[in-house]
């Protein structure tokens, strides 16, 4: 006759299961980078920008690197943010610069537009002009790499599309940049 199974047996069948689908799914190769590309693509700033600037990302510790992992990373900060009143790049902007214009070197058929942007203080049409010569200043930068100008183009929002609706410096200091879209 049939004798019905303990709980301790199906208890371990169950284990056993769950062992053995766990190690099926896994593939048994990680790089250095799971999990940390994913997040990269929205991240913004300064504190990102420093870790760019430097060494290529390992795969399976064989000592070489994927170009296109560490490519995107660097290509994922497309703002650089700019002074009160200023069109002039600041330094720990350059990497996004240098990036860019790597990308692009590199991509004759790829596009970038150069999105040019103010905070709300000074008249309508000051602002477009501002945001024009931030977007000019970005567009400068990359040809004087050897980008093409046919890869470029430049529009200026002024104050009509602010990231920060905020009216405190905090506010206006988000909404005085350059996004850099590729297409």
């Amino acid at each position: 006759m049939f004798k019905p199974m303990t709980k301790n047996v199906r208890l371990s069948l169950v284990l056993l299961s769950a062992l053995a689908l766990g190690a099926c799914a896994s593939s048994g190769k990680r790089t250095a980078d799971d999990g940390r590309a994913q997040g990269a693509a929205t991240q913004t700033g300064t504190a990102y920008n420093d870790n760019i600037s430097g060494s290529a990302s390992q795969v399976g510790g064989e000592g070489g690197y994927d170009a296109s992992v560490e490519a995107e990373r660097a290509l994922s900060t497309n703002i650089i943010y700019f002074d009160y009143d200023q069109s002039t790049i600041k330094a720990e902007y350059q990497s996004v610069v240098n990036s860019y214009a790597k990308y692009l070197t590199a991509n004759p058929a790829a596009k970038v537009r150069l999105e040019g942007h103010a905070d709300e203080r000074g008249t309508r049409e000051y602002n477009i002009g501002l945001g024009e010569r931030r977007a000019n200043a970005v567009q400068s930068a990359l040809t004087a790499q050897g980008v093409s100008s046919a890869q470029l183009s430049v529009i200026s929002y002024g104050e009509e599309r602010p990231a920060s609706l905020s009216h405190d410096e905090a506010g206006y200091a988000e909404n005085r940049r350059v996004q850099i879209i590729r297409q």
